[in-house]
């Protein structure tokens, strides 16, 4: 599936009223007292996709998510999930949902069974649902666990119970917030390698995050800033957004002297040098890295140059997102 999405300057006018859409967010805007969290967002969410929203802490993702689920009500605009405003969801809307907060908020003098049995009594689960208890924590790699107590185990293993207990009632619309905070790498590898699992299931989900280079993992990312929604579009997408094109780096067997510097940067598709990154070595900005480096190579050989090395080079997304907030920043 591909997606096409533009917070602002849209290349494309997003087909809002979709039933594809399990999220619709139109000119929302939330305040409290004179402060405003959230300002003027509008953004739509596609049937089975992974959408990330990334930005610092007190960007507005929290609240946006708490308006998605019902908690708050925006001051201006409309936010519609699965096709319903959620002040006015009822119980089975309701139960189509999962959430899971930032806080670990279940009983901690409770075991993780325990636990997880009562979450599943809150939505009216069968009483023969020990097989489902049991493949959820198996899941989350917790079922040995089953009989500790909530209050002594990890800090990842209560991220991971209330992640079961997000799921317990088979949600097809699950909301995450920022559940890898605070947990150390190898743990938020299984996190997201779960999430991808749960989307192969075909269930939707939202995640919030102050991890930017998570933002590889999802279909779309949402980026905030101060409230407000500065873009958004896919993983490669930001990268071409933040940088107007994307980047190669090139070493030849000579040095590059300012006669060929020129050349290159005359080949079709080439944007600007960059950077050299030593007298061998450039970094370019082109417009699509895969259709300009065949022309480098022909340019090369022309000129009985040897080209030593030339690849795509791919910014870390931390770099990405500060480039698209300093950008935002700049134009006010």
């Amino acid at each position: 599936m591909a997606f096409m999405y533009q917070a602002e300057n849209q290349r494309s006018k997003p087909e809002w009223g979709n039933s594809s859409h399990v999220i619709e967010v139109t000119n929302v805007t939330k305040r409290f007292g004179g402060e405003t969290a959230v300002e003027n967002v509008s953004f739509y969410v596609p049937e089975g996709s992974i959408f990330g929203f990334i930005g610092p802490s007190g960007s507005g993702k929290t609240t946006t998510i708490r308006i998605l689920t019902g908690v708050y009500r925006p001051t201006e605009g409309e936010a519609l999930v699965l096709g319903t405003p959620p002040s006015k969801f009822n119980q089975a809307k309701r139960a189509r949902l999962g959430y899971m907060p930032q806080l670990f908020v279940l009983y901690p003098n409770l075991t993780v069974w325990e636990n997880l049995n009562f979450a599943a009594s809150l939505y009216g689960m069968s009483l023969s649902r020990k097989k489902t208890l049991k493949e959820i924590l198996e899941f989350v790699e917790l079922y040995e666990h089953r009989g500790k107590i909530a209050r002594n185990i990890s800090g990842g293993m209560q991220r991971r119970l209330s992640l079961a207990s997000t799921l317990v009632h088979d949600p097809e619309l699950i909301f995450l917030d920022e559940p890898t905070a605070g947990i150390d790498p190898v743990l938020r590898k299984k996190f997201w390698d779960h999430f991808k699992e749960l989307q192969n299931q075909r269930r939707t989900l939202f995640i919030t995050t102050q991890y930017v280079n998570e933002a590889a993992y999802c279909d779309l990312v949402g980026v905030m800033g101060m409230g407000r929604l500065i873009t958004i579009d896919t993983p490669d997408g930001l990268r071409h957004r933040a940088y107007q094109g994307e980047m190669i780096d090139v070493t030849a067997d000579r040095r590059l002297d300012y006669q060929m510097e020129r050349e290159i940067q005359e080949i079709p598709g080439v944007i600007r040098m960059l950077e050299r990154k030593s007298p061998n070595s450039v970094r370019l900005l082109v417009d699509q890295a895969p259709s300009v480096m065949p022309e480098i190579m022909e340019w090369a050989q022309a000129k009985g140059v040897d080209i030593k090395e030339i690849e795509e080079f791919i910014p870390p997304f931390d770099d990405v997102f500060v480039k698209l907030v300093e950008d935002q920043e700049n134009r006010g």
